[in-house]
């Protein structure tokens, strides 16, 4: 894994409009990992790294308001501790009331997991609404640190349903480096059109109409596909757990042509990423399918059929380096990402963007 050090004054704050720039005006480092060579631009001239017969598939996953305000205990001489409570994503197989979610403490700069929770304690919510605990969550072998439990599943009870409460309760997951809120369409991609995710699939938040018209003058087709991405606050023994995710039909034969022509897959985002390679064969084939996937991209397994990547900057020692890692290999990574230090590129959701190419 390719290690760093990120220095807070690298958080993107606010959105870029808040910056004074468009959504295309955000810086782009473009590598390329034939000769570890590296290139500066804004991500408004991303077509001009494409060719026509190229493949851009993005997530149409649309950001949900998954941070809701929640109280624990409280009496009458005692007050309330009133917390947050992160959905995550529906328990796979479970009930549609059932859900993994995260609790968060506030602080005066922001929240912090919340560790301190049991098995059956109640929440309450606004409107009525209430959460109970029903045990911790733990995936592909999950180990438990600190002195508590950070991710539970819960039952929630909320008038309409999980859904409509969250769209008329909630608000944006937001983390200690955005200080400010920021309303739901400016965690929203231009392509989001199916409900789901409780973070935003960042990477194609740079797209403007005028953009995608460009590339299509250009001969490169857009196809989409669904993930809806969990929180992605992992601690640093947690894998990605499963995510529901939908690759069409047209979107599996459109890529298959690409390949078969020997044009470039390019995906915009790790979630693209994952969903892709979990109905890839090792031939590079890919089939439509529906589910959960809990598939986890490491150097070992590598990508089947993905050839470059539209992304974000990561967090040292994130499960995401390790699926970039699998593309690029550690030492041009370790490339791209002291380039992007030195440069001061920008992370997170509303931060600048990386296209790794062949």
């Amino acid at each position: 894994m390719v290690a760093f050090e990120l220095p807070n004054s690298l958080a993107a704050r606010e959105p870029p409009e808040a910056r004074g720039l468009t959504r295309d005006g955000v810086r782009l480092l473009v590598s390329r990992v034939v000769d570890d060579s590296i290139g500066h631009a804004r991500f408004r001239h991303f077509p001009d790294f494409l060719a026509a017969g190229d493949v851009v598939v993005v997530n149409t996953s649309a950001t949900i308001n998954a941070a809701l305000e929640a109280w624990r205990g409280g009496s009458g001489t005692r007050p309330a501790e009133v917390i947050d409570i992160h959905l995550s994503t529906l328990l796979p197989g479970g009930p549609p009331d059932h859900w993994v979610v995260e609790l968060r403490n506030r602080t005066e700069k922001g929240t912090t997991p919340l560790l301190s929770a049991r098995a059956d304690e109640w929440l309450g919510l606004s409107a009525g609404a209430t959460a109970r605990l029903l045990e911790p969550y733990l995936a592909h072998g999950t180990v438990v640190s600190g002195p508590g439990v950070r991710l539970w599943v819960a039952q929630l009870t909320c008038p309409g349903g999980v859904m409509e409460y969250a769209a008329a309760w909630g608000r944006p997951i937001r983390y200690k480096y955005v200080p400010d809120r920021w309303p739901l369409s400016d965690y929203q991609t231009i392509f989001a059109t199916e409900p789901g995710s409780v973070e935003m699939p960042s990477a194609g938040r740079g797209f403007t109409q005028k953009l995608v018209s460009r590339l299509e003058r250009n001969g490169i087709q857009i196809l989409p596909l669904v993930l809806h991405t969990g929180v992605a606050s992992l601690e640093s023994k947690e894998l990605p757990y499963p995510e529901h995710y939908r690759v069409p039909a047209g979107t599996a034969a459109a890529v298959n042509r690409a390949r078969a022509l020997g044009k470039r897959i390019v995906a915009v985002g790790t979630t693209v990423v994952r969903a892709l390679e979990t109905v890839a064969t090792p031939e590079g084939m890919v089939q439509p399918g529906e589910g959960w996937t809990d598939l986890v991209i490491t150097a070992d397994r590598g990508l089947y059929s993905v050839d470059a990547l539209l992304t974000g900057f990561h967090e040292p020692r994130s499960s995401h380096l390790a699926m970039l890692q699998a593309l690029a290999g550690r030492q041009h990574l370790a490339v791209a990402y002291h380039e992007a230090l030195e440069q001061r590129y920008l992370w997170h959701e509303f931060g600048d963007l990386h296209l790794i190419l062949p």
